[in-house]
C-alpha cells in the first residue's frame, strides 16, 4: 500500500457538522468519508482512474 501523506484541512463547522453526520450514516470515519468522497470526484471528472482499472 502506497504511503498516506497528511495536511490539516479546515472546515466551517456547518460543513464539518455535516460531513460528520454523512460518515456516521456510512458507518465511516470522518476523514475515510472525505477521503472517499474526494476520490469519487477525481473518478468521475476523469482526473483518477478507478482503483480496478490500475
Amino acid at each position: 500500500m502506497a504511503q498516506r501523506k497528511s495536511f490539516l484541512l479546515r472546515l466551517d463547522p456547518v460543513t464539518h457538522e455535516a460531513l460528520q453526520r454523512w460518515a456516521d450514516a456510512d458507518l465511516r470515519s470522518l476523514n475515510a468519508q472525505i477521503e472517499f468522497l474526494l476520490r469519487r470526484s477525481l473518478q468521475q471528472t476523469g482526473r483518477l482512474k478507478p482503483a480496478d482499472e490500475e
